[in-house]
């Protein structure tokens, strides 16, 4: 039987090879809570600049994509709570950071239909607010909705609990948050895992992520 190719790579590597300037790259974890921290370390490490973000925040000041975002390495950031780190804030202000606020429930259902090949969808959340703003808006069984388009990135950067060398992927609780819907929402995925162990040792019914999502397997480095 042939052994299956062998997607663990280092970090550094795994980020050269994906990325790119002016990439857009989604990053999964609720605050710093399932973040693919090593990657997002490699990431601010990396050469490239000009990024889109897709993701719930960016991070703490100065910590992992707060981080990132004080190298002067985004360009955009497409999320839900920006509001803990000041220096979004500030660069907003600045005009040196562009921003686009979703509701989180609007962000979550933008990447699941971009993973599902969807274009856009309808939501009442948001409407007679700012948010709708220059939306396209439309009424269904006496209710009024707005139109959002799905979300798709270049590369995702997700966090899960176990993998095999296949790239199947387990996650921990609430910390998989956005990473499986993210999973399937870009060009390019590399998944950040605790362990590695060898194809079907897995319990198949709590793999969330298939491995035909998974390009690159990166060991984690950095924990919480």
């Amino acid at each position: 039987m042939t052994r299956p190719a062998d997607k663990l790579i280092d970090a550094d590597e795994a980020i050269r090879r994906t990325l790119f300037d002016g990439a857009s790259v989604m990053v999964g974890g609720f605050g710093l809570v399932g973040k693919p921290l090593t990657l997002v370390t490699a990431l601010n490490a990396s050469p490239f600049r000009d990024l889109t973000i897709l993701s719930n925040n960016l991070g703490e000041p100065g910590r992992y994509l707060g981080q990132t975002l004080q190298l002067g390495k985004i360009r955009r950031a497409i999320g839900s709570y920006f509001t803990t780190n000041p220096d979004v804030v500030r660069a907003y202000a600045e005009g040196t950071l562009q921003v686009t606020l979703l509701p989180q429930g609007t962000f979550s259902e933008a990447i699941r239909a971009g993973g599902a090949g969807l274009a856009a969808f309808y939501t009442p959340t948001g409407v007679g607010t700012l948010l709708a703003e220059g939306k396209e808006v439309r009424e269904f069984r006496g209710r009024r909705y707005i139109l959002e388009e799905a979300l798709t990135a270049d590369v995702a950067l997700v966090r899960a609990r176990r993998a095999d060398r296949l790239g199947n992927l387990v996650y921990y609780a609430t910390a998989r948050n956005f990473n499986p819907a993210m999973a399937t929402a870009a060009g390019k995925v590399i998944a950040e895992v605790d362990e590695i162990v060898e194809p079907g040792e897995l319990d198949a019914e709590q793999i969330a992520t298939p491995h035909l999502f998974v390009d690159h397997l990166v060991l984690a480095r950095e924990h919480l």
